[in-house]
């Protein structure tokens, strides 16, 4: 009786037999659970861009469409006022797509470099000591900031065409660079075959400097003494490249532009669409990240600057050395969203009449073609990928100079 009894407890103890259904087991598991819900939901959404798709494709059928790329092959028959690579009017509607992409990258690029430039030295100068500089930063931030971007562009457009001269009343520097409502005319280089010595003298003082200045950052941590890094690498990357340039017999021969019958004709042109464009949106955007700096300096402790004030240490030193890297790691997550607006503000170029992906194979190309949804998916998909490019590296970045624990 004893014996029934112990095991009886025994089996209390142990808590409700487990079911032998497996179903249920996974179900029970919240981890299961949670995957289960998740790959549902996926299996939900490629169903409904699949139905969505197939009633695209069937009303397509309706009207006498068909869903294809064929027409990438076939030639574009328009002109394209900028392209980097070899263009024509004979050229097909895919060669006229990545000209367009490569106009979109130019200025995306030329834009983060210069907006990221001008906003770090508006927002260091927006805590300036110096009230005019202050207040003169504060009105052009205010304003920038709160005009749309589009006025910004047809503004800078519109003072580059209607100021200007006229390419015969051309403004001249020095009769190689010449200034016109037609664009800005610069001599072109033509590189020759020992210039590739100056470019591995550039990669070998890129390589050099970034293997000294890890040297010399733990030099500086295992003994406290400080190396020129700026002076070595200003040698390496410019001195180097120069020296072997000039070794080499200065191989580069310039274009330079000459004034034709109706217009310049040679050299390098940097139309006005391009200029306004690339102007407009590093304007705007730096104004947005000059307030992004300003926020992250002001996030670290003022104990930092009282520190470094009482070891001596002057303030632009302590700025570079302290507190921005510090303020980096607030600045980088909303640098990345600024980044973003800027490439996506870009298709705003068709209001000019510059040339990118929108203008090109979401304009032109759609209205000659009749295949809307071929192109926009093509243009909505470029975009895309730019932005998760532009993330990726961003969070890389973020993830390096993020403090780390010990």
């Amino acid at each position: 009786m004893t014996t029934i009894q112990s095991q009886t407890a025994q089996s209390d103890a142990a808590g409700p037999p487990v079911t032998g259904n497996p179903i249920l087991r996974i179900w029970n598991n919240k981890e299961a659970r949670s995957v289960i819900f998740q790959i549902l939901t996926i299996v939900g959404l490629f169903a409904f861009l699949a139905y969505i798709g197939t009633n695209a494709v069937a009303n397509l059928e309706r009207l006498g469409k068909t869903f294809s790329f064929d027409f990438l092959g076939v030639p574009a028959s328009y002109d394209i006022n900028q392209h980097l690579i070899e263009y024509t009017s004979q050229s097909t509607h895919a060669r006229a797509a990545v000209v367009g992409l490569l106009n979109t990258l130019l200025v995306a690029v030329c834009g983060v470099i210069t907006a990221s430039i001008l906003g770090f030295i508006f927002g260091v100068l927006r805590l300036s000591h110096n009230w005019l500089i202050n207040r003169i930063v504060y009105v052009f931030i205010e304003f920038t900031r709160n005009v749309p971007v589009l006025l910004h562009i047809l503004l800078i457009h519109g003072l580059v065409i209607h100021s200007l001269p006229h390419p015969r009343q051309a403004i001249s520097l020095w009769d190689e660079i010449f200034f016109t409502n037609r664009g800005f005319y610069i001599p072109k280089p033509d590189f020759q075959e020992a210039f590739m010595f100056t470019v591995i003298a550039f990669i070998a003082g890129v390589v050099g400097f970034i293997i000294f200045k890890r040297w010399a950052r733990k030099q500086q941590e295992a003994t406290g003494r400080i190396y020129p890094v700026f002076w070595v690498g200003l040698a390496a990357i410019v001195g180097l490249p120069v020296l072997a340039y000039i070794v080499t017999g200065a191989p580069i021969e310039w274009e330079t532009p000459k004034l034709g019958r109706f217009n310049l004709r040679g050299g390098l042109v940097v139309i006005p669409e391009f200029l306004a464009l690339w102007l407009a949106l590093s304007l705007y955007t730096s104004a947005f990240i000059a307030e992004i700096v300003r926020a992250g300096i002001l996030s670290v402790s003022h104990g930092q600057w009282e520190a470094s004030m009482a070891l001596g240490m002057k303030r632009s030193r302590t700025l570079n050395l302290i507190i921005i890297p510090q303020a980096l790691r607030v600045i980088v997550p909303p640098l990345t969203s600024q980044y973003l607006n800027l490439t996506k503000n870009s298709s705003l170029a068709i209001a000019i009449g510059y040339m990118d992906i929108v203008a090109t194979l979401g304009g032109i190309s759609l209205m000659q073609t009749g295949k809307e949804m071929e192109t926009m998916m093509m243009v909505l998909a470029i975009y895309l990928v730019i932005s998760l490019v532009i993330s990726m590296f961003m969070n890389w970045y973020n993830q390096r100079i993020k403090l780390v624990e010990r």
